[in-house]
């Protein structure tokens, strides 16, 4: 649908393979990018398989290289077909760690954030976001999400450097007034 394509609810799945794969070419897709790949093990072997046999295939069928993302697990997702595993290349991407690097992302989050005012961090807030964070991305997102929340709740409207230091996860602050 994001690529103008009406969908009729009475397609046959082979129907709508074909009607994909035409789209795809039409508009010269040249990259398929699969999110949390390591979900496919949520499935039965035979759907497992299914699932890998259409992602060779799509891959043979447009010509387009293939990015699959996930966690550990999903390189043993991969690993069911073997001639899939053996045209993808494996990265491992390290956890972030407080250098300037780090610094640029945070800087990068708290902009898009909708607070009113400037949210600065020192060096030591920033070390600290990466260890409650344990250097994933997604957790130091989260961090950052809940702590805007709060900002606005609270009228401050800005992360700062207490707020960094006395945030504590969701489950503990139940626990605490349980």
């Amino acid at each position: 649908m994001a690529m103008g394509a009406s969908i009729n609810e009475r397609v046959t799945l082979m129907e709508l393979e074909i009607r994909t794969v035409l789209l795809l070419k039409s508009n010269n897709v040249r990259v398929l990018v699969f999110d949390e790949v390591h979900n496919l093990l949520a499935g039965t072997p035979r759907e497992q398989r299914v699932i890998l046999q259409l992602l060779r295939y799509l891959s043979n069928e447009i010509k387009a290289s293939l990015v699959c993302l996930g966690v550990s697990e999903a390189r043993d997702a991969i690993a069911g077909d073997t001639q899939l595993a053996r045209r993808l290349d494996q990265f491992v991407l390290p956890r972030w760690k407080a250098d300037e690097e780090f610094q640029e992302l945070v800087t990068a989050i708290l902009r898009s954030l909708p607070l009113r005012l400037p949210s600065a961090l020192s060096s030591q807030s920033l070390r600290h976001l990466s260890r409650l964070g344990d250097g994933i991305t997604a957790r130091v997102f989260g961090i950052l999400n809940e702590l805007a929340i709060e900002a606005i709740q609270n009228g401050i409207e800005r992360i700062t450097d207490d707020s960094i230091e006395s945030w504590r996860p969701a489950l503990e602050k139940e626990a605490a007034f349980a």
